[in-house]
Order: C-alpha cells, then structure tokens, then sequence
C-alpha cells in the first residue's frame, strides 16, 4: 500500500485529488493538510510514502516545506511530488533543487497523476510531459557542471548513496550497504537522477566515476 499525504491550500483540490487517488487499489490517502508547515508536522506523527505537494500556499510554501522534508533524516524515506497549476520554469527548477522528485501539473489526466505517485514511490524521477521541454532545453543550454559543481548539488547522504551506485549496486543492496530502508535508497536515487539531470541509473554510474566517486570496495583497497 502506498500511502500519500495531499498537501494543497484549497480544500475543494485536496478533496479532489483524494477521491481521485482512492479510486485506485494499493493508494491510500493517509491526510489532507493546508500548507507546508502542517505538512511537515503531518509527517513526524502519521507516515506517509510520498507527497503530493502544492508549491504557492500560505504559512509555509511547498519549496521550503520541501526543503524541511528533504532535510529531515527521520523523513528521508518520503518522496515529494511538486504540484502546480503553473507551467512555471522558476518554480521547477526551485522545487527540483529543494528536492522534489518530481513535477506534475494540476491538470494532469487521472490516470498520469495515479502513474507519477507509483513511479515516485518507486523512487523513479517524474516529469510532467508539459514542462519537461523546456526544463530539458535549458537543461541542454546551461554550462555543463565539472565534477566539484556535480558533488556540491548533492548532500552528504546522496553522495554516500551516488557511490554506491557507482559501484553497480542495486536499490536494495544499496539500503543494505548504508543501513536504510529499500524504500529510502529508492528514495534518495530519485531525488539524485532529478538532480543531476540523469537519463537514467547507468547515466548515474557514469557520473559517479567521472566525479572520483569511489568506494574502498570499487577501488580495490577494501
């Protein structure tokens, strides 16, 4: 069972997207909250997989609350899925480099916002096919980061976590590895392949070697 918190400062939104995610076998929909700040606090008392997060709401906005998730080691497991009604770059990228692992629009089909809350349980990296254009466009037209520029986007923890990719490991051998949950260590290489932009988990792998990320185990001096 995936359990999901709606966060959204419209209550006619939250009721909606609940009914919409309850008609699907395997969601449940652990709480409705108005802003970040509840939300984060929603979180520490009632657990919840992943999180449908608006971005403009009052007290505390989906960015920051954002943010406190992602930094929080007792909710490093929660995925956030950023929900807007704005085709806005800004907001993306902010949401993005908050930690988000995803982006989807408010008017997304049914069926497309059901597929994004499994795919970000699952730890995958969701992009509304409306903005993804052109978050890849000026992804292609920004300067390529150098390794240093690489390692600087990612926190502690997700370097820790990119390594390990790096030396072929699975998800669940990854949560082995660093005593986390599978669930955390699809987590944290979601969030890492939206923030480095990668294509996929073998893109990941390369990046790690280019970047010098190399274990003990991988470098032969365990």
């Amino acid at each position: 069972m995936i359990r999901v918190l709606v966060v959204d400062d419209q209550p006619l939104v939250r009721a909606g997207i609940r009914a919409l995610l309850e008609r699907e076998e395997g969601l449940d929909v652990t709480g409705e909250v108005g802003d970040g700040r509840a939300a984060v606090e929603r979180l520490r008392s009632v657990p919840a997989d992943v999180v449908l997060m608006d971005l403009r709401m009052p007290v505390l906005d989906g960015i920051e609350a954002t943010r406190r998730i992602v930094a929080d080691p007792a909710l490093e497991a929660v995925a956030v899925l950023a929900l807007t009604t704005f085709d806005d770059d800004e907001l993306v990228f902010a949401a993005l480099r908050a930690g988000a692992s995803g982006f989807l629009l408010k008017d997304a089909e049914p069926d497309a916002l059901r597929r994004a809350v499994r795919a970000a349980a699952a730890g995958e990296a969701v992009l509304d096919p409306a903005v993804t254009r052109s978050v890849l466009a000026a992804a292609l037209e920004a300067p390529q980061p150098t390794d240093p520029e690489l390692l600087r986007l990612l926190t502690d923890r997700e370097r820790e976590v990119l390594t390990a990719v790096g030396d072929g490991l699975s998800n669940d051998e990854v949560a082995v590895d660093l005593h986390m949950s599978p669930a955390t260590a699809r987590t944290h290489v979601g969030r890492i392949l939206v923030k480095l932009g990668a294509r996929d988990r073998a893109q990941l792998v390369a990046m790690a070697w280019r970047a010098g990320l190399m274990s003990p185990r991988a470098s032969g001096h365990s």
